[in-house]
């Protein structure tokens, strides 16, 4: 069984279609929250380096850009090299006629290139800024550096992930960037929709990592102030919920299993063939389970063990138990259900045919996103985009001479 294959719809409508977007950011906070509003149709300009371009498209695998080509679908890339006097005028002129702009440098810098959000505000009051850093645009730590992984340091994240008896286990994938990419791409639909009810103009929006990811720790505050105590790291065990952890069957595969209700826990322990757990005082509530938590899981662990992933899942299928494989990326993109919804689909590529990434994120009804365009050359449109604005042929042959704007390899239109 193949997934879904797509080719792109330039010309889809989508419910963001004359939105602009000047996305100034690099790597993948900003770049994930100008993700979803291309992928809703917003117009996204990439203004990159002429030399370098994103960093995000050093991030190779076997010599492909695979992450920018997730990152930067449905964008236009233009290089502008905003060390240059002149080229901080072309990106101004783009922002002036732009609904947002999206940036991710160190607080300040924006203010150093004379680019602070009340110049620009002064040409377009309309303008959406969103400002992405790592701490904050105020705060002791503003000037510090902030990637991702020492968000989720310092968050709590990592401290409440893996084992009590080994190191704090950081996120495989830039969780705290992603994160903060959708609270941004939800925050400049707020601003927008002032903008749209003209209640206001453009405005601010202070995005740092720390602050969204922070918030994914949902109810740890409150518990330590209550406790006075600091919850430990407990695998995949929950301190709210028993049973809930993954366990390993006959045949070396793993089941995560959560039976977070009353109803679902005395159908687990019917499903394995131990119904007495049901009185037992040590297991009849939620809070007894926890507080007996290994006692709990030993006979489901014994009951898993015995059995392939197979048949387990036949037997929870079966009793309708909240039980599911713990899956690596291959049996995933294998799985039929997967499949059914096109939560992944293979686009074209011109370096590896046919490339699979996910599909667009959340399914709307009436007014889908859509798969419009790959992610673009360095500087692929850095002419039309330009001519539009009213730059001269002449000047931008002499511009591209100097380095101050790239055209990349060739100057055509993908629409």
């Amino acid at each position: 069984m193949s997934l879904h294959q797509k080719s792109f719809a330039p010309h889809a409508a989508c419910p963001l279609d004359g939105v602009r977007v000047v996305d100034l950011s690099r790597l993948v906070s900003g770049n994930m929250a100008s993700l979803v509003l291309a992928d809703f149709g917003a117009e996204v300009l990439k203004i990159e380096d002429p030399k370098k371009g994103d960093p995000l498209r050093a991030w190779q695998t076997k010599g492909v850009s695979v992450h920018w080509k997730v990152y930067a679908r449905n964008k236009k890339s233009v290089a502008l090299d905003l060390r240059a006097p002149r080229g901080r005028e072309l990106f101004a002129d783009l922002a002036a006629g732009a609904a947002v702009l999206i940036e991710n440098f160190r607080p300040g810098t924006l203010e150093a290139m004379g680019l602070a959000p009340e110049v620009l505000h002064r040409r377009n009051p309309a303008l959406v800024i969103l400002r992405v850093s790592g701490w904050g645009q105020d705060g002791p730590y503003r000037d510090r550096p902030g990637f991702g992984t020492l968000v989720e340091s310092m968050s709590g994240f990592a401290a409440r992930t893996g084992f009590g008896d080994r190191e704090p286990v950081l996120p495989p994938t830039a969780l705290a960037d992603m994160v903060a990419g959708l609270y941004g791409a939800f925050a400049v639909l707020l601003a927008l929709r002032e903008v749209e009810l003209g209640k206001g103009a453009g405005q601010v929006i202070d995005l740092p990592l720390l602050d969204p990811l922070f918030s994914f720790m949902a109810a740890e505050a409150p518990i330590y102030r209550l406790t006075g105590k600091v919850r430990p790291r407990t695998g995949g065990r929950s301190e709210t919920t028993s049973p809930r952890n993954v366990f390993k069957t006959k045949d070396g595969r793993y089941i995560g299993i959560s039976a977070s209700m009353q109803a679902m826990a005395e159908r687990l322990f019917r499903a394995i063939g131990r119904a007495d757990m049901i009185a037992d005082s040590r297991f009849a509530t939620n809070t007894e389970r926890v507080r007996n938590v290994e006692a709990c899981e030993a006979p489901i662990a014994a009951f898993i063990a015995a059995r392939s992933l197979a048949e387990n899942m036949e037997v929870f299928e079966k009793a309708e138990v909240t039980a599911a494989p713990v899956y690596d990326i291959d049996q995933f993109m294998a799985d039929p259900h997967v499949i059914a919804r096109e939560i992944l689909s293979e686009v074209p590529d011109e370096e590896m045919g046919l490339l699979p990434m996910h599909g667009v994120v959340p399914g709307l009804s009436a007014t889908p996103g859509r798969l419009r365009r790959p992610a673009p050359r360095l500087g692929q449109h850095t002419a039309e985009i330009l001519s539009a604005a009213g730059l001269a042929r002449e000047e931008m042959a002499s511009l591209a001479g100097e380095g101050i704007i790239g055209l990349g390899e060739g100057e055509e239109s993908d629409d």
